[in-house]
Order: structure tokens, then sequence, then C-alpha cells
């Protein structure tokens, strides 16, 4: 099966590795497995691995969880552009596209996203949405 962050490899060769528990090595390979954790519904390795300073996060885990959950069975994750990644130290950007389907309409977005790397871990701290419909979760 390919990796449905749309790598061209196969999922057990990408991001199963690191839904399993493998730290990233930097945080395009964190956007990228989370990529494929939202279009397999892994609401778990999402969790863990949004920043605790995020707007995203939330205190009641398994109200979250459900919602992310709800929001993976809603969506068609049809593929992943990278545009641009930039690292420093302990902080970096990852500018991609999104190409999603929600009920059948396009619901494709922009996004430049924030990455922090906190006790070894790249975590997901924030996204400033480009374009797009698709509400994030």
């Amino acid at each position: 099966m390919t990796c449905p962050c749309h790598s061209k490899k196969p999922y057990e060769e990408c991001c199963a590795k690191y839904h399993r528990g493998k730290k990233t090595e930097n945080a395009l390979l964190l956007m990228r497995s989370r990529y494929s954790a939202y279009a397999k519904g892994l609401a778990d390795y999402i969790i863990a691995t949004t920043h605790p300073s995020s707007t995203y996060w939330q205190p009641n885990k398994a109200k979250w969880k459900k919602e992310i959950e709800q929001f993976s069975q809603s969506i068609s994750f049809d593929g992943l552009e990278i545009l641009d990644f930039q690292e420093s130290g302990e902080k970096a950007t990852v500018a991609f596209i999104a190409y999603l389907k929600q009920q059948g309409h396009d619901a494709t977005f922009t996004e430049r996203s924030q990455f922090e790397k906190i006790k070894g871990s790249w975590l997901y701290l924030s996204g400033d949405l480009r374009s797009g419909a698709c509400k994030k979760i």
C-alpha cells in the first residue's frame, strides 16, 4: 500500500514507523506523517504530535479524538504537495498544499505550518491557512 502522505513509498517504509512511535528526524517528516495520520484516522498520533501551546490543543482528549476521527472519515485525502521547508534550530516551517475533498466538494487548502522541537520531538504549533474551505482539526 502506498503511503497516504503521497511520497510514492510504501506505507511501511514511510510514515508507519512514526505512527508506531519513532521520532521524526525533522518537521517536514512530521508534517507528512501527520497528513498520513489524518488520512488513516490515527487521532492519537495527531494529539501526541500537537504542541501544548497550539490553538488546536484541547484538554479534553476524548472529545478531541472523536473530532479528529469524524474529520478523517469525512475527508478524501487526494494529494500533498510540499512548497517550502525551512528549519533553524528548534523551529521550522513547512508550506504545503493539501488536496482534499469533503462530501464531493473541493476542500483543498494551502498552509504554512510552524513547528517546534521540544525534548527531541518535533511538534505542530500552528498553521496559517492561505486558502481553502476545509475546517482543520
